[in-house]
């Protein structure tokens, strides 16, 4: 409830009755003031008029009175100068560290901006403010657009330039690990992530020329040359594999030399998968993509087209997951190359955020502005959640709309963050289709 009062007080949705202290005396908002989201009073520089005096100064905003001292306000010398106490409601005085009485405010929310709130909280299949969505003006549904858009790329940025910190500043292994990251395609996103941080790139590096090596390197890091990893049915045709005892052999070698620790085979999700995302079939692909140095930063940053780009990622496996999806397992021969669609998910959340990150830490604006170029030219993305919106009339023009919608979704509409999103003020302004 604290959070609505912030959003009806900062929005100045006030009850048509005249506003006033719990003592009496008439309250007169000029300006509510800047919303302040760190610590310290809800908002700062307001300007109030209290009995006819005019009061500059911060407000802060509770649920009750009460929260003044549960909070530890009355201590805190950063809010002696709070001039009004607004809240839901007044169960007892607020004084400050000062000892000074403030004046408190009940503010009382609007019935249909209280009831259109918990219509957007209670949402299920559809948020209640779709209904808005065909009367919005083009440049409010764009600007918002654009914002999510931005704000997308601004956390998948920060993202990859944490994992460059974490690598102590090494952006070729922060890249690495963003791509292997997205090979994971969803599911296995966070095991795939674990993965590339626990490899030593600077000794495979030595064996690049020699992809079973490499695939040796990759599967055997991964936890998958342990029989264990496999189902229980495919264990004992997997033991007496020829291609997974060379691996096995040849990771056992190369764990001695390089004193390396495979990852927990536990962390890898096959269940409700589809043969072509078996992390077997993704390692060898990534193994390719990495043996003929397509996996490297200075490949992605050099391309100067989005064909170019997308050619970076085109991979398949080498010649054993040409007929198996896993060990002792055979399958129908097929090269098993990563998909357009597959690409074309590679570029929305590897190349896109890596050259904006990678752009922005080297003041290279070439690079930042290929990133939302690609986002501009490639289509949007197919899934539940952009149909959903395309549904309820809200057009969907490329990549950049698609990621657009997600962060909707993910970051507004699934936490009901309604009083941050631009369409769930439009809702409880009241704004309705006009017939």
């Amino acid at each position: 409830m604290e959070q609505l009062l912030h959003y009806v007080w900062k929005h100045r949705m006030f009850p048509l009755d005249p506003l006033a202290t719990t003592d009496g005396q008439p309250v007169e908002v000029i300006d509510a003031g800047l919303h302040n989201r760190n610590a310290g009073p809800d908002f700062f520089n307001a300007k109030v008029k209290i009995n006819g005096t005019l009061w500059v100064g911060n407000v802060e905003i509770h649920d009750r009175s009460s929260d003044w001292y549960r909070h530890g306000h009355d201590k805190d010398d950063a809010y002696d100068n709070v001039i009004l106490h607004v809240v839901g409601c007044a169960d007892c005085e607020a004084r400050t560290r000062r000892g000074d009485t403030l004046p408190q405010l009940v503010l009382s929310v609007p019935a249909d901006v209280s009831r259109r709130y918990e219509e957007l909280l209670a949402s299920d299949a559809y948020p209640p403010c779709y209904r808005i969505i065909p009367s919005l003006p083009r440049l409010t549904a764009h600007s918002w657009m654009a914002a999510l858009e931005t704000e997308r790329l601004e956390n998948k940025t920060e993202a990859i330039a944490q994992r460059a910190r974490d690598c102590g500043g090494d952006w070729e292994k922060a890249y690495f690990i963003t791509l292997a990251r997205n090979f994971g395609f969803g599911i296995n996103g966070e095991a795939f992530e674990q993965w590339a941080r626990s490899l030593p790139l600077n000794s495979i590096a030595h064996h690049r020329d020699d992809p079973f090596q490499v695939e040796a390197f990759f599967m055997g890091q991964a936890g998958l040359l342990n029989a264990d990893a496999l189902p229980e049915r495919y264990r004992s045709a997997a033991t007496d594999d020829e291609y997974f005892k060379k691996l096995k052999n040849e990771y056992a070698f190369l764990a001695h030399k390089f004193s390396l620790t495979p990852v927990d085979h536990r962390l890898w999700r096959f269940l409700r998968l589809r043969p072509q995302n078996f992390p077997y079939i993704r390692l060898s692909q990534l193994a390719g993509l990495y043996c003929r140095g397509a996996a490297t930063l200075s490949r992605l940053t050099e391309c100067e087209s989005i064909d170019k780009t997308a050619a970076v990622f085109d991979t398949a496996v080498s010649e054993y997951w040409q007929t198996h999806y896993m060990f002792g397992a055979e399958s129908r021969k097929s090269e098993k190359r990563l998909t357009r669609s597959s690409i074309n998910v590679l570029l929305i959340n590897t190349a896109v955020p890596v050259l904006f990150a990678y752009g922005r830490h080297k003041s290279n604006d070439r690079l930042c502005d290929r990133a939302f170029d690609i986002l501009d030219t490639l289509k949007a993305e197919d899934n539940n959640i952009v149909r959903m919106w395309q549904q309820v009339g809200l057009p969907v023009s490329n990549a950049g709309d698609s990621q657009a919608l997600i962060q909707l979704k993910k970051n507004y509409c699934d936490r009901h963050d309604c009083l941050r999103c631009r369409f769930g003020f439009e809702y409880l302004k009241g704004r309705e289709k006009k017939n």
